[in-house]
């Protein structure tokens, strides 16, 4: 009798305290979760700059369609969602995020640079103006094959 209590104190391998690492938190499964959360606020971040992206097409066609004066409110509001991909920046490199995460959020921060280089250029180069429309739909599809491809990561 005293050996089958011996027993079932002692772990499978026999060794003294060889269950403790179960009692102890698992520093992998802890880090997963922190970089999870980080993540989530990364891939929520890709979701509000698309949104972003669409309610800046909608002020652009209520100033062609509607009202000349919503041009002021579509030059205004890019103001506010040209800095996303500086947070996005930030996030992945805070979190420890993939390397590919940064890169995508500064082709992002080009891809800006680019929209406000052809709406200034048209002055001079109209046809360089022409592609500000064309470079919002690139942006919005990147943007959605970032999603996708975060999106992918996150559920595993």
């Amino acid at each position: 009798m005293a050996a089958e209590l011996n027993n079932q104190s002692r772990p499978e391998n026999g060794s003294p305290g060889a269950n403790l690492s179960r009692s102890e938190p698992n520093v992998e499964t802890e880090q997963r979760t922190v970089s999870r959360v980080w993540g989530i606020l990364f891939f929520a971040m890709l979701a509000l700059f698309s949104a972003c992206i669409l309610i800046q097409v909608f002020l652009a066609g209520l100033a062609i369609f509607v009202e000349p004066v919503y041009w002021v409110r579509h030059t205004m509001f890019v103001r506010f969602f040209e800095l996303i991909p500086i947070l996005m920046v930030v996030l992945a490199l805070i979190g420890r995020l993939p390397r590919r995460w940064i890169w995508q959020s500064v082709a992002l921060l080009f891809l800006i640079f680019l929209m406000y280089f052809s709406a200034n250029i048209g002055s001079t180069y109209p046809y360089m103006a022409a592609l500000h429309p064309v470079l919002a739909i690139v942006m919005f599809w990147v943007v959605h094959k970032f999603m996708i491809r975060a999106l992918g990561l996150l559920r595993r």
